[in-house]
């Protein structure tokens, strides 16, 4: 399976944000993409007063995504959007992937939220306007099963390994806009954690650069084996990064370190009290 990885810089224009992944699709279909993957909030990343109107999946942003798909003949993972949520004051923060035919194949609704409460310092609530998801996903892709996430779940593993175990994932896809002052330290440290721990790929896709006054996003999309080599970065920029997976690798390497098969902890089940 040959992956690519979409670097955008979305801003408060989402026409031309839109224009600009369809670029990068077009771009990653010519490279021989079976799967092309874009980041968190792929239509728009500016101020909240301009947010577009929460859509549901089949709306604007999902029928301009499974035109794409059907017109390149390829799986296309849409970064996420603003979903309308279960109520007027919240939204979803929804991933869709399309099959080759442009058919919706699954969605996602990322479980996790950024609250943060610290005195004098900051006051953060992600969960004042946006709805968790409640539900893991995991998605056939050309027979090849694919884990989903967003962005903050990355700091959840317990979320991917119960894609791997109980999902079967062999592939764990992470839509991101990470902020560069926790990027440059926690980004690539995290991601080939998750692919050492669940012997799976990781494929994830980030925003990069300005968005909006006080938000810088660090990008650096990547690939990893599951050995937790980093098989293609991308530059500082907006652009397209491939690679290819080797599914004999990782079997390879579940065989050889079994550690999955040696876990003695059920996923799921609390500590005993």
């Amino acid at each position: 399976m040959r992956v690519a990885v979409c670097q955008l810089n979305a801003r408060a224009d989402r026409a031309a944000n839109l224009a600009t992944a369809r670029e990068l699709l077009e771009r990653a279909a010519a490279g021989g993409a079976d799967l092309a993957v874009l980041p968190e909030f792929t239509d728009y990343l500016g101020p909240a007063d301009g947010l577009p109107e929460p859509e549901p999946v089949d709306g604007t942003y999902g029928r301009f995504f499974a035109t794409a798909a059907r017109e390149l003949s390829m799986w296309i993972h849409a970064g996420s959007f603003h979903e309308r949520g279960p109520d007027p004051r919240h939204t979803y923060n929804t991933s869709a992937v399309f099959d080759r035919s442009g058919a919706l194949a699954v969605i996602y609704r990322e479980i996790h939220l950024y609250d943060v409460e610290i005195p004098g310092r900051v006051s953060y609530r992600e969960s004042a306007t946006v709805a968790p998801g409640d539900a893991p996903a995991v998605v056939s892709v050309d027979g090849v099963p694919v884990g989903l996430s967003i962005c903050y779940d990355l700091r959840f593993p317990e979320l991917y390994r119960q894609l791997a175990v109980h999902g079967g994932a062999l592939v764990l896809v992470v839509p991101a806009a990470f902020m560069l002052h926790t990027g440059r330290d926690h980004w690539e440290v995290l991601l080939r954690a998750r692919a050492i721990e669940n012997q799976c790929y990781v494929v994830a896709a980030g925003q990069i650069g300005d968005h909006e006054p006080g938000r810088t996003c660090f990008g650096r999309s990547m690939v990893i084996d599951p050995w937790g080599t980093v098989l293609a970065q991308a530059a500082d920029t907006v652009g397209v990064t491939f690679a290819d997976l080797d599914l004999d690798r990782l079997a390879t390497i579940r065989a050889e370190l079994p550690s999955l098969s040696n876990r003695r902890l059920p996923v799921g089940e609390p500590a005993g009290q």
